[in-house]
């Protein structure tokens, strides 16, 4: 698992000082994000927490995704297809994405921290944020493509 540098404790007390009321739903999907590094949509939260809370519905997902995301905890992360996935932001990192299956995975470089400061300087603009994405193919596809190799002609590639 990454480091994550927020408990959930601390992410909490965060909401609870920005006005925001803990349900026991939002803990759970706030905790989900937390322990989770595979970037999920919001039905995967849904479907993950469904069998703790039955009377929950995708919609509840996301109004607390939204919640999350006003708040800063939660980043929303889209990719040209027709679900967003979400990551629980706490340090500034980067994505790394499986061309193949979607697999996303975190990626810390602070050698980039700069490169806001190069592009206000450079453009003259007021940079509030950037991003970096990286595709490839993850190691499972890889195991995959190199085991099966007639099943390449017959996959899809994202993106």
């Amino acid at each position: 698992m990454s480091e994550k540098t927020i408990t959930v404790d601390h992410a909490i007390e965060m909401l609870k000082s920005s006005g925001v009321r803990i349900t026991p739903q939002r803990h759970a999907i706030l905790e989900y994000l937390v322990i989770s590094d595979s970037h999920p949509t919001a039905d995967e939260i849904y479907k993950a927490l469904e069998h703790k809370f039955p009377n929950m519905s995708v919609a509840t997902v996301y109004n607390n995704l939204r919640v999350f995301k006003k708040t800063g905890l939660v980043k929303e992360l889209t990719y040209g297809d027709a679900s967003s996935r979400f990551d629980f932001s706490t340090k500034r990192h980067y994505h790394v994405i499986c061309s193949k299956c979607g697999k996303i995975v975190d990626f810390f470089y602070p050698g980039l921290d700069e490169v806001e400061e190069l592009a206000a300087q450079v453009t003259g603009f007021t940079v509030d944020h950037h991003r970096l994405e990286v595709y490839g193919t993850c190691p499972e596809c890889q195991k995959n493509e190199s085991e099966n190799p007639s099943k390449l002609e017959h996959e899809t590639t994202i993106g």
